[in-house]
């Protein structure tokens, strides 16, 4: 089936052509896609021109267009890449060899390591990007060293069993978090990066793309970790009910009485809160097991029911 370049695109008339190009050159034997995302700038025929295949993805957002590419691209590799002229086309064939050759699942194009402090020019994305890495790095015990690149390369398995649930820019934060959870093969390599050209504007709203990848990153949390995030709410409120019942017991014990009835039912319902959201954790983590269980079979099927010729 060979290697898919896929490159999400929403007004990009700028860079659209020189992406294309500078990838059909690395890749000779891929198939460049170009997936417009209702563009209004002849995003779609500058592609078109420069021979990509044009799609369309009319659902609004990075992650819609990510869904309907993985949905309708066969291929044994797939390199997902933006259309901004941020990243070269030089590390492509690196990263295509590290899943056809050494069965990487997703190969991460890392820009932290390399020029992208320098090159960007936007203060809060960096910090933006460093928090977001501790984070999911500390929450899912991974090392990844670069959460929130628009460049990476993805192995058929991994694509075909990847449940796309973002409908924006969060959606490199989900693949990155599912890649930990479900223990795929995960490589990282160093990257150049260089800032857009003049002229040329980000769609990624520094504030409300953040919070929602920040959101992303604890809904995940939940989904995948529910024992680690149910206790640890269980246990803010355990102490809290310990906090508002000592004074309650020490006064008891020393007269008898219990002056203050609101503070002790208080006291109880968190510490009865607390009981119940260890148990809902338990309970989960149960399930979480059983659904990975799942999983893996899953991916013999998928394996199994491999196309073998067509693209």
């Amino acid at each position: 089936m060979g290697i898919a370049v896929l490159i999400p695109c929403y007004n990009e008339s700028m860079t659209i052509q020189k992406v294309v190009r500078d990838f059909k050159a690395a890749l000779p034997d891929a198939d460049i896609y170009v997936y417009d995302n209702n563009s209004t700038d002849n995003t779609d025929s500058l592609a078109r021109e420069a021979g990509a295949i044009v799609r369309y993805e009319r659902r609004q957002g990075k992650g819609n267009v990510i869904r309907t590419m993985f949905r309708e691209i066969q291929a044994d590799c797939y390199l997902i890449v933006d259309g901004d002229d941020t990243y070269p086309a030089s590390h492509a064939g690196e990263m295509a060899e590290l899943v056809l050759k050494e069965k990487a699942d997703m190969v991460v194009g890392d820009r932290l390591s390399s020029t992208y402090f320098t090159e960007n020019k936007r203060l809060f994305h960096n910090s933006g990007n460093i928090v977001v890495r501790k984070l999911v790095n500390r929450f899912f015990k991974g090392n990844v060293t670069d959460i929130m690149t628009g460049y990476r390369a993805f192995s058929y398995l991994f694509v075909k069993s990847f449940p796309v649930l973002s409908e924006g820019f969060e959606i490199e934060t989900e693949m990155t978090i599912h890649a930990l959870d479900r223990n795929f093969h995960i490589r990282s390599i160093p990257v150049d990066y260089r800032d857009r050209p003049d002229g040329s504007f980000s769609k990624l709203n520094t504030y409300a793309d953040g919070g929602r990848v920040l959101r992303t990153i604890f809904t995940l949390l939940k989904d995948y970790r529910p024992l680690q995030f149910f206790s640890a709410i269980a246990v803010l409120l355990f102490i809290s009910a310990a906090v508002m019942i000592s004074p309650v017991l020490l006064e008891f014990s020393r007269t008898g009485l219990v002056p203050r009835f609101p503070t002790l039912i208080v006291a109880g319902f968190c510490a009865l809160s607390s009981i119940l959201l260890l148990c809902c954790g338990l309970i989960l983590d149960t399930e979480c097991k059983r659904n990975r269980q799942a999983f893996e079979i899953q991916l013999n099927l998928i394996e199994t029911l491999r196309p073998s010729g067509e693209k």
